[in-house]
């Protein structure tokens, strides 16, 4: 499961909150939690899954400043290009997670659904997480569609939610069950 997110959300927030409660209850449903590996949102995910006994990965960027790996992860890798981390974060999801963010999370959101509508992935579920912050962009999706750039398929696998149960109720449903997953319990190999 790839949460993508902001490596400039203050700790003090109820968003970072809400990524430490998203990455907790997805180890609990049995996915490892993956992230860009840095800072903040990404942060939040990965210390929950991994708190809570999930397995916790990170596809961390090498940048000159913010990027180094967030001490909750059991495997990160460092990548010198954005293109290639983009491929490893969305092929090896069953699901998508998409929290506020930069330019660099919308580039992951839009990766993610030009893939799907593409029929490069599987349609695996793309939730977008914080109604208010994404209102603007969720709109211009909704344009698309009606001018008939996406499809109203399409358009099923994307859910914008500000409720982390919702977005939990969304990935059983949309990937759980559609795909036949299995929980199996993590075993650390050290």
């Amino acid at each position: 499961m790839t949460i993508f997110g902001s490596a400039r959300v203050s700790p003090a927030t109820n968003l970072y909150q809400d990524a430490e409660q998203i990455g907790a209850e997805l180890a609990k449903l049995g996915f490892t939690v993956m992230t860009g590996g840095g800072p903040r949102i990404m942060d939040a995910a990965n210390k929950e899954a991994y708190e809570m006994g999930g397995y916790s990965v990170g596809c961390n960027i090498v940048l000159p400043v913010e990027q180094k790996p967030n001490p909750y992860l059991h495997k990160w890798i460092y990548i010198p290009y954005f293109f290639v981390r983009k491929v490893i974060l969305i092929k090896y999801s069953y699901a998508f997670v998409v929290m506020p963010g930069g330019i660099g999370t919308l580039d992951e959101l839009f990766e993610a659904l030009t893939l799907v509508q593409n029929k490069i992935i599987n349609s695996f579920p793309i939730v977008i997480y914080d109604s208010k912050y994404h209102k603007e962009l969720w709109h211009h999706i909704q344009m698309m569609s009606k001018n008939e750039s996406k499809t109203p398929e399409e358009m099923k696998m994307l859910f914008v939610t500000d409720s982390v149960e919702d977005l939990i109720e969304h990935i059983k449903k949309y990937s759980i069950k559609k795909v036949g997953l299995k929980k199996e319990p993590y075993k650390s190999k050290w």
